[in-house]
């Protein structure tokens, strides 16, 4: 055989030879690992979505969380890239609040089990459907049919336990001749507090829709399904909505809302609704700061957090000396608050105002603002019903909403919209929400490393906005007292925010004392203080989040002063690198920038605070 034969065949053997060993798996990179957890995630959600908050739910969930923990463990940290570092830290934290997540939900089930005697049997014919379980209808129909009577009993104790509470009972039943049988005897139930009663009407409200979708899906495809269970399912489903609406209305005190949402006063609703919540106490602040990577006590924050506070008042001051109004910073924010546009000219107002901030980082080379950017976001006049819950401008992702006052409104209404929403206001409010805040932000965030988005955190995002705040006005941005004021409002409010929330969540401070900081201390209307605190403490954010603006904002700070101030980086290449990091903890993309070692054991240790007005 010729000699370049045999080459040729000696060659094709070692590369049958190579492709029949058996391949060693190399690792993944941590950008795909992540896009497979997230991938995890929502699966088993879109799996459990019925199943809602039931023990087998939260088991399925813990169980991934905790194979993903071992997947991460087992990793070798040490040859990772620096950058994949930072992401398997990431990702390790993200499992740790993921964690704590579950237990406070299972928590709050527990707690909350008392008063949702029916929550097993709907989990049950929930979980049932979801597991594709070939359905009985007659034994659903046995199952459904004591329901509804063990709903209102339900509802009757806690009728007796509240009746007991406000020192009533009913009369006793009069004798007669013709008397039945006497009534069976409540059960005794321990009356929930009013939080507990709120949280406990919004998980019986769960439940039905459950209990809705789990019939629809059987309906008009099940033969006899309809014949044996429409009639105990519709009986069950109106007990239901009655245990709901009585533990919202009669336990927890929240009224109605109006029929007419649009012919209402955007606080019609809530004027006399109680602020309801729940403190979670030191510890488990904690806990939360230590996953925000914040290596400060709350103690400490609300010292950081008076501090610029004093400093805010301060320059409020000296605005009001400039306003020929002396000391008296409250009345210069009085007249501030009359500087709005007439009726009609809002929308067109803060699209100049995005124009000029633009135009402000552009000519002094801040940070890279992209054409498409720049060019692709638009405004939208908020409806009255959307102003309940946002009474101020903000931004949803591509649209600036625009609050302000509707011609529905009562006339003292309408006036004291048109005070919290005036140009000093506005005119710190818009680049806060687009441009080099949250639009360019989203922007870059759904470009550079857009994996990273499942670690967003509000000390970042809200942070980044408040520390453009504090650029702005370090660069002399407003130019006239009033819109120092407009400015200093919001910083005062963000300081606010922080000693209010954390005390509360300490026990140093109730809901209206929290309300009364807010109009007293800071200037605010009372409807928009009012919101804001329901905001706070109902448990829809974070007992954090809050928090984050300020913090986050002196983080950006401390960070911007120790790469620019020491001249290692530009102001624009310091901008243009932290939003290429993606919305990450700050102290982890101070590790990015300074490439400082990292190590999977990695706690919070940066202490970043110095006053926002050191130079």
């Amino acid at each position: 055989m010729p000699h370049h034969h045999l080459a040729g065949l000696a060659c094709l053997t070692s590369l049958l030879a190579l492709a029949l060993m058996p391949l060693r798996a190399e690792p993944p990179a941590l950008p795909s690992l992540i896009s497979q957890y997230e991938a995890d995630q929502h699966l088993l959600e879109r799996h459990l979505a019925l199943a809602g908050n039931s023990d087998s739910a939260l088991a399925h969930q813990r169980e991934l969380l905790r194979r993903w923990v071992a997947r991460i463990t087992a990793l070798p940290f040490d040859q990772l890239p620096h950058d994949q570092q930072v992401d398997a830290v990431l990702l390790q934290n993200e499992l740790q609040a993921s964690l704590l997540q579950l237990d406070i939900r299972a928590e709050r089930r527990t707690e909350l089990a008392p008063w949702l005697p029916f929550q097993s049997l709907v989990d049950s014919l929930t979980e049932a459907r979801v597991r594709g379980e070939p359905l009985d209808p007659e034994k659903a129909a046995s199952l459904l049919a004591p329901a509804p009577k063990a709903i209102k009993a339900a509802r009757e104790a806690l009728k007796t336990a509240k009746q007991k509470k406000d020192g009533k009972t009913d009369a006793p039943p009069q004798s007669s001749a013709t008397t039945s049988s006497p009534k069976e005897p409540v059960p005794a139930l321990a009356l929930p507090t009013p939080h507990q009663a709120l949280l406990a009407s919004e998980a019986t409200e769960a439940l039905a829709s459950n209990l809705k979708r789990w019939f629809e899906n059987y309906q008009g495809f099940l033969p006899d399904f309809a014949w044996w269970v429409r009639q105990p399912h519709d009986e069950a489903a109106k007990a239901l909505a009655d245990y709901a609406k009585y533990l919202r209305e009669e336990i927890a005190g929240i009224k109605a809302p109006s029929k007419d949402k649009e012919s209402s006063s955007p606080d019609a609703d809530d004027a006399d609704n109680p602020l309801l919540g729940k403190a979670i106490g030191a510890d488990n602040l904690r806990r939360h700061l230590a996953l925000e990577f914040i290596p400060y006590s709350p103690s400490e924050l609300i010292t950081i957090a008076e501090r610029e506070f004093a400093w805010c008042e301060e320059q409020m001051r000296a605005a009001a000396q400039e306003m020929q109004l002396g000391d008296d910073w409250k009345k210069a924010l009085q007249q501030t608050k009359l500087q709005h546009v007439k009726p009609g000219e809002q929308e067109a107002f803060v699209r100049d105002e995005a124009l000029r901030a633009t135009a402000f980082i552009k000519q002094r080379q801040l940070v890279t603002v992209p054409p498409q950017c720049e060019q692709w976001w638009g405004t939208r006049m908020l409806p009255l019903a959307e102003q309940r819950d946002i009474p101020y401008a903000a931004y949803s992702g591509h649209d600036m909403l625009v609050a302000f006052a509707s011609e529905s409104m009562k006339h003292e209404d309408k006036l004291m919209s048109m005070r919290g929403n005036n140009r000093p206001f506005t005119r710190n409010v818009v680049p806060h929400e687009l441009i080099p805040g949250h639009h360019l932000q989203g922007y870059m965030a759904a470009r550079e490393r857009p994996y990273r988005r499942l670690f967003s955190t509000p000390f970042f995002v809200e942070g980044w906005s408040l520390y453009w705040e504090m650029r702005f006005y370090a660069l002399h941005y407003q130019t006239t007292p009033e819109d120092r004021i407009g400015a200093l409002f919001w910083r005062m409010h963000r300081c606010a925010r922080i000693i209010v929330t954390l005390k509360f969540h300490l026990g140093q401070m109730e809901p209206e004392q929290m309300v009364d900081f807010l109009i007293e201390r800071v200037g605010h209307e009372r409807f928009g203080a009012t919101s804001e605190v329901r905001r706070f403490i109902r448990g829809n954010y974070a007992p954090l989040y809050q928090c984050g603006y300020m913090l986050g904002g002196l983080q950006l700070l401390a960070l911007q002063r120790e790469l620019v101030g020491s001249g290692k980086l530009s102001e624009q290449q310091f901008h243009d690198a932290l939003l290429k990091l993606g919305p990450i903890p700050v102290e982890l993309a101070r590790a990015s920038l300074l490439q400082q070692p990292l190590s999977p054991a990695f706690k919070t240790q940066w202490r970043f605070d110095a006053p926002s007005n050191t130079p």
